[in-house]
């Protein structure tokens, strides 16, 4: 049994690992990784071919995490190899496509920063808290016109989100580990972010 679960969560990675933004700006002729901040994410592609793309892009980011937890959620218990993990597998599965996208293998484990994969985990997962969270990163985006500090300040702020909506015990360590995830990914915004600050007016 637990080898199933193996295959499942190694599919989720393969799954999350899948470059939309890079393959989507290949086939208009650019290489996302060679404008802005090289970045295979939403907000890069949106910067090197539009908000329309950018968009696109969320969209296949969100949806390639939130795809193998809801396959979870609906096939852990009726699946006989797979019901005894049922209650940890979907929660696992988020976590694997998000570390495909962050470390995915066809890139040379040179990926984005999770953050649009994480949220497509946590609509399924915890759509309250969730669309809570999106809500929270556009507020401190318009507030700031830095992506970065929306992205930091809503993945380190999610788990008292979670508390307030009352979400399951297995939201808190995923929320636990995707933030530090995406904390170290952003590691160089945020030394950007401090040096400006510390910049004098």
């Amino acid at each position: 049994m637990l080898l199933g679960s193996i295959v499942c969560l190694l599919g989720a990675y393969l799954l999350g690992a899948v470059p939309f933004g890079l393959l989507i700006a290949r086939a208009r002729g650019i290489d996302v990784r060679q404008v802005g901040s090289g970045n295979i994410g939403a907000t890069n592609a949106a910067r090197a071919l539009g908000k329309k793309v950018g968009a696109l892009v969320l969209l296949l980011d969100a949806a390639k995490a939130a795809l193998p937890v809801l396959w979870a959620m609906r096939w852990g218990n009726e699946l006989p190899w797979l019901a005894a993990d049922a209650h940890w597998l979907p929660h696992a599965m988020g976590l694997a496509a998000v570390c495909g996208h962050v470390f995915p293998i066809y890139l040379r484990f040179r990926g984005g920063k999770g953050v649009a994969s994480a949220l497509g985990a946590f609509l399924v997962l915890e759509p309250k808290a969730a669309l809570i969270g999106a809500a929270l990163y556009v507020a401190c985006v318009v507030a700031s016109r830095v992506s970065a500090v929306g992205s930091l300040i809503a993945v380190v702020s999610f788990p008292l989100v979670l508390a307030l909506t009352g979400a399951a015990a297995a939201s808190y360590y995923l929320a636990a580990s995707l933030a530090l995830l995406i904390v170290v990914r952003h590691h160089q915004n945020i030394r950007r972010l401090l040096k400006k600050r510390r910049e004098p007016m």
